[in-house]
């Protein structure tokens, strides 16, 4: 098991539309994730900043890479590009953050 934290940004007013299609994750999505080795996944709000701070478990890098090119995620980013940001291919713009410290 890996752990990954990140970060990612929000536009401003888009707090509880973000958390809004969170909670109505698609199951098609849910099951995208965990084919891919996710799991444990949270994603937490800094409502100061609008920096989004995940945090996610993954069996293995290359299975969690392969999600990008999987259908059902693209349609996610492009469902999540107007209220986040994002790269050219609406991938979220993303911060892989360094560990420093673990407690079981």
């Amino acid at each position: 098991m890996i752990r990954k934290g990140f970060k990612m940004k929000l536009y401003p007013g888009c707090e509880e539309e973000y958390e809004r299609r969170h909670n109505l994750l698609w199951d098609e999505m849910k099951e995208s994730i965990h084919k891919h080795g996710g799991r444990n996944y949270s994603i937490f709000l800094d409502r100061e900043t609008l920096t989004l701070y995940g945090y996610i478990e993954i069996e293995d890098e290359e299975l969690w890479a392969k999600q990008a090119d999987d259908a059902i995620n693209r349609k996610w980013w492009d469902f999540m590009a107007d209220i986040m940001e994002t790269n050219p291919d609406n991938s979220p713009v993303s911060t892989e953050l360094h560990p420093v410290f673990h407690l079981d």
